[in-house]
């Protein structure tokens, strides 16, 4: 479905991506693992076109994408931004909303509005709530839902548990397998490499701009190497539960 052949990214003098190859297959959830500054958020802001590329290609279901981002969201890819970006101001259904602002489908659009309010019942409680009173758990399920509306066949999900209480990560990516099932295929940046090598098929792992491994996700998570240098917190990043909720 995706492939990047030799992506090199710059940031003025500063070489971002150098000679990235990755592909994703319809169907999968493929994660990219990497300390803080290794260049994930880089690729994926590469990929849906909010920076541009010195070299290499972008490939999506067989042609060129052009680095224009809403023509990229057009295509079928939508990105689940670090951080959430709700607009605070804004009621959860508008949010919602305006993730399909592209499309001309009313009838589309209201099935799909169905569709996120069952895989995320707290938002069909709070969707005449402003986006900017919601907890953290619940502006990512809503960051996630506006993504959806948009109708994507590939979601980019940049750091989805970033900041949020353990038992709330252990539900965003419960959430994330919900949306494997549901025929969406998924590129996650996730710096809770437990988390995100359990829950991924196959995975790369980014350092200093480069991939260093590549392979299944499940055979990575017995790395040795991966373990050492990712994994030494697993049962604080992934296994401890906390009381806080929604």
């Amino acid at each position: 479905m995706l492939k990047v052949e030799n992506l090199h990214v710059y940031y003025g003098g500063i070489h971002a991506l150098k000679g990235i190859d990755i592909s994703v297959e319809k169907g999968e959830i493929v994660t990219i693992i990497g300390a803080n500054g290794a260049g994930k958020s880089t690729l994926l802001n590469t990929i849906s076109g909010l920076v541009r590329s010195r070299e290499g290609r972008i490939i999506f279901k067989g042609s060129l994408l052009r680095p224009v981002p809403h023509h990229i969201v057009m295509k079928g890819i939508c990105q689940v931004p670090e951080g959430r970006l709700v607009f605070a101001n804004l009621t959860v259904k508008d949010n919602l909303l305006l993730g399909a602002y592209l499309r001309k489908d009313k009838k589309g659009i209201k099935k799909d509005l169905e569709k996120v309010y069952e895989l995320f019942p707290r938002l069909a409680e709070r969707q005449k709530q402003l986006a900017g009173t919601l907890s953290g758990g619940e502006q990512q399920m809503l960051a996630m839902g506006r993504g959806l509306m948009s109708d994507p066949e590939l979601m980019l999900l940049d750091e989805p548990s970033l900041g949020l209480a353990p038992i709330l990560v252990d539900t965003i990516f419960a959430v994330i397998q919900d949306i494997k099932k549901i025929g969406k295929t998924i590129l996650l940046v996730e710096q809770n490499a437990y988390k995100a090598l359990s829950t991924a098929d196959r995975a790369y792992v980014l350092e200093q701009g480069k991939i260093v491994k590549a392979g299944k996700a499940a055979d990575l998570i017995e790395d040795p190497t991966i373990q050492e240098s990712y994994l030494g917190q697993k049962a604080e990043a992934g296994d401890r539960k906390s009381e806080v909720g929604f």
